[in-house]
């Protein structure tokens, strides 16, 4: 197996690193109640995850 001749820095190391990184969030509208929520979380409207009641909201009326 090869080995290194020189270290390779933290800052180099990081920077080859940074090309794949998402740059905004994703977004989607939930199907239960229509608001736009992230990817894979609660929504916070109605509190359903893909078509399920996950957490009880407070309903204001």
């Amino acid at each position: 197996m090869a080995h290194p001749k020189r270290k390779i820095s933290k800052q180099r190391k990081n920077k080859r690193r940074t090309h794949y990184k998402a740059s905004f969030v994703q977004l989607s509208t939930c199907s239960n109640c229509g608001a736009t929520v992230k990817y894979h979380t609660v929504c916070p409207e109605c509190g359903y995850y893909r078509g399920k009641l996950a957490i009880e909201t407070k309903e204001v009326l």
